[in-house]
C-alpha cells in the first residue's frame, strides 16, 4: 500500500525522493522517511504523520548524498510511529531498506535473528529483512540479497542501499509494484509511474521474482537466482500535468470533471460501423466457455456486478460476480471452460492478483481490465484491455469506475457479437453519445450540492435500487462512506420490508435509483414506504416513470437502460463529494484508506 522511491545518480537524491513520495500520497500512508548515503555514512530521517511533518524535520539536516531511498508507510504490522516508519537500518547502520508488502514468515525469522543477538527497534515485519541481510552479508551485497529472497515468504518490493557498496541501489520484487526509470544521469525507482514523470518517461517494468542493480550510468537485471536478463525500456504516454489539480480544489473534483474526456478516450476506435472492435481478444474462441467469473474488489467489484448482469443478458451464459478476497478461499468451480475477468484500477490489487493466479492454475482463460500500463495484473493475465482514465490521484475512485463500466459493457456485447447473439444496436449507437450526456449532468452540479446539504447533520444514509441500479447504489453508498464518513448502507429495494425499513425514521435520507423500466415502478413503490415513515427521498429516475410526492427527483437523460449505470454514477459521486466538503473532510485522502491495496 505504501509508496517507495529510490535514486542513484549524479545529482542529489533527496529532491527526487521527496517529490516522488508527494506524487505517491494518493496511495495512502501514515508515516514517511528517507535515507541518503552521505560521506560519513547513512543518514535516515523519518516520522509519523504527513509528508509535511517529514519536510519540516528535514530542515534540521543536511543531506547531499547521490544515493537514497524513500518511503511512505500504511500500517500493517505495528501502529503508526516514528520507530515503525521506514527506512529500516541494521544495528551498525551500514544497510538500509524500504519495503512494500508483507513478510508472512517474519515471526519465525525474527525469533531466529533474536537468538543470534539482533536487536529490533520496531514492530514491523520489514525490519526482519534488513537484519537478515546483515546476517548473510559476506562481502557481496547482491549475494546476500539473493539468500534473503530465498528465506522470506509473502509480498515485497525492496530497495536497498549500503555504505559497504555505496554507489548502487539493489531492488527486488514479488507481488508488489516497482517501476524503474532511466533519467538524465541517474536511475530511479518508485511504486508508481507518477513518481517518475518529473524526471523521466522511459521506464522498465520489473516482474515478479526479478531484481536490478541501479548505478549512476548503468543498470543490470537478474532473476532471483542471479541469472542475467534483458528488460525492454518503455516510453510511457503519461503527462506530469495529469497528476496536478489543474485549477480544481481537489483531485477528486478534477477527476469527476475529466469523465467526459476519459470515457470518450476509452471508447475511441472501439465501435466501427456498429461493430465492437476489441482486437486484443481476437485469439479467444468464446464458444469454448460454459461460465464466466468477474472478480474484483471495492469499486471495481461494483463495476463488475453491473458488467456481469449485462454479459449474462447479452450472451445467456451463466455469469458470477465475486469479491476477490473470497474467490480463492471458496474453492471456485473453475476449469478450462471458464472465462475469468479480473478488474482493477491499479492493476496491483493483492487479492485480485491472487485470484487471477488461482484461476490460471485451474486452467481458466483470463482477461484483465486495468488502467495502468504494464501493471502486474495486466502482465499476468492471458489478455488485457485498458481503460483510458489516466492517472487517478484521489483515493476515492471516480473516473476509473465509469471507464470500467464503459469497457465492461463493450466487452459484454463484443462477446455476444462473437457468439452470434442478437445485438442491441441502439445501445451501440448511444455509447458514443455518453460523454456528451455526462457533460450535461455535470452542469447540474448545484442540484447535487443542494442534495448534499440534506446530509450535513446526518450520521446515516440509505441507498436503494434494483437490478443494475443495485450495483449503482452500492457504489454511491461506498463513495459517501469513503469521503464524508457518513454511514451509508445500500439495499436491494425489495428487501427493505424484510428488515432494513426498521431503521427508517423521521428525517432519514433515502437515495433511490430507478432507471430500469422493468423494475422501476417497484422501486418507486418502495420509496413511498420509506416516505410514509418520515424519510426524505432523493430519486434518480428517467422520464416516463410515474413519481408521486418526491420533491427531490432528478431525471436522467433518455438513453437505453443499460447505459444509465454510467450516467447515474456522476450525481452520486458529486453528492458524496459535496457532503465531504460540507463536513470539512480531506476529500483526496480519506482516513484509513489507501489508493492501491497491495496487501491482503
Amino acid at each position: 500500500m505504501c509508496g517507495i522511491t529510490a535514486y542513484c545518480g549524479n545529482g542529489f537524491a533527496l529532491p527526487f525522493l521527496m517529490q516522488g513520495l508527494s506524487k505517491l500520497e494518493y496511495r495512502g500512508y501514515d508515516s514517511a522517511g528517507v535515507t541518503t548515503l552521505e560521506k560519513d555514512g547513512l543518514k535516515t530521517v523519518k516520522c509519523k504523520g504527513r509528508l509535511k511533518s517529514l519536510e519540516e524535520k528535514l530542515q534540521d539536516f543536511k543531506m547531499e548524498g547521490h544515493v537514497g531511498i524513500g518511503h511512505t508507510r500504511w500500517a500493517t504490522h505495528g501502529i503508526p510511529s516514528n520507530l515503525n516508519s521506514h527506512p529500516h537500518t541494521n544495528d551498525d547502520e551500514t544497510i538500509s531498506l524500504v519495503h512494500n508488502g508483507i513478510i508472512e514468515n517474519y515471526r519465525e525469522l525474527k525469533e531466529e535473528l533474536i537468538q543470534k543477538g539482533y536487536h529490533f527497534q520496531s514492530e514491523t515485519d520489514s525490519e526482519v529483512v534488513v537484519h537478515l541481510l546483515d546476517d548473510y552479508y559476506d562481502g557481496d551485497l547482491f549475494e546476500a540479497v539473493k539468500k534473503v529472497l530465498k528465506r522470506i515468504e509473502g509480498s515485497y518490493a525492496l530497495c536497498i542501499v549500503s555504505t559497504l557498496e555505496p554507489n548502487k541501489v539493489i531492488v527486488a520484487k514479488k507481488d508488489s509494484p516497482l517501476i524503474i526509470g532511466k533519467a538524465d544521469g541517474a536511475y530511479v525507482a518508485a511504486s508508481d509511474i507518477p513518481a517518475l514523470l518529473e524526471y523521466t518517461k522511459d521506464v522498465y517494468f520489473l516482474d515478479d521474482y526479478e531484481m536490478a542493480i541501479l548505478q549512476e550510468n548503468h543498470i543490470d537485471f537478474f532473476t532471483h537466482e542471479g541469472e542475467p536478463i534483458v528488460k525492454e525500456l518503455v516510453n510511457v504516454p503519461y503527462d506530469l500535468e495529469a497528476a496536478k489539480k489543474d485549477g480544481y480544489d481537489t483531485f477528486m473534483l478534477k477527476e469527476i470533471y475529466e469523465q467526459p474526456h476519459v470515457i470518450a478516450e476509452t471508447l475511441r476506435g472501439r465501435i466501427v460501423n456498429q461493430k465492437i472492435v476489441l482486437d486484443e481478444l481476437n485469439d479467444i474462441d468464446f464458444h469454448q466457455f460454459n461460465k464466466v467469473y468477474f472478480v474484483a474488489c471495492g469499486t471495481a467489484y461494483h463495476a463488475s456486478l453491473c458488467g456481469s448482469q449485462v454479459l449474462e443478458r447479452a450472451t445467456k451464459l451463466p455469469v458470477i460476480a465475486t469479491v476477490a478476497s473470497e474467490f480463492r478461499y471458496n474453492d471456485p468451480l473453475v476449469d478450462e471452460q471458464t472465462l475469468a475477468i479480473f478488474v482493477s484500477q491499479s492493476g496491483e490489487t493483492a487479492d485480485t492478483l491472487a485470484a487471477l493466479r488461482l484461476a490460471k492454475e485451474k486452467g481458466a482463460t483470463t482477461i484483465a481490465i486495468a488502467n495502468v500500463l504494464g501493471s502486474t495484473i495486466s502482465r499476468d493475465a492471458n489478455y488485457v484491455l485498458y481503460t483510458c482514465a489516466g492517472p487517478e490521484i484521489a483515493v476515492a475512485s471516480t473516473k476509473a469506475y465509469t471507464t470500467q463500466l464503459v469497457l465492461l459493457i463493450l466487452l459484454a456485447y463484443y462477446i455476444a457479437q462473437e457468439l452470434g447473439k442478437k445485438i442491441d444496436y441502439e445501445l451501440i449507437q448511444q455509447l458514443n453519445t455518453i460523454p456528451q450526456y455526462v457533460e450535461s449532468i455535470l452542469e447540474d452540479y448545484d442540484i447535487f450540492k443542494n442534495y448534499a446539504q440534506m446530509l450535513e447533520n446526518l450520521h446515516d444514509a440509505y441507498f436503494i435500487g434494483r437490478s443494475l441500479d443495485y450495483a449503482s447504489v452500492l457504489e454511491g453508498a461506498l463513495k459517501l462512506k469513503e469521503v464524508s464518513y457518513v454511514h451509508a448502507d445500500a439495499y436491494v429495494a425489495g428487501e427493505l420490508k424484510h428488515g432494513p425499513i426498521a431503521l427508517i425514521e423521521d428525517g432519514s435520507v433515502v437515495i433511490a435509483v430507478a432507471t430500469q423500466p422493468h423494475i422501476a415502478a417497484k422501486t418507486i413503490s418502495n420509496i413511498q414506504e420509506t416516505m410514509a415513515r418520515g424519510a426524505k427521498v432523493i430519486l434518480f429516475t428517467t422520464h416516463g416513470e410515474e413519481v408521486k410526492n418526491v420533491e427531490n427527483t432528478y431525471y436522467l437523460p433518455d438513453v437505453v437502460p443499460t447505459l444509465q449505470a454510467i450516467l447515474v454514477a456522476i450525481p452520486l459521486q458529486l453528492i458524496a463529494y459535496y457532503t465531504a466538503c460540507i463536513k470539512g473532510c480531506d476529500v483526496d485522502k480519506p482516513r484509513n484508506l489507501a489508493k492501491s491495496v497491495t496487501v491482503e
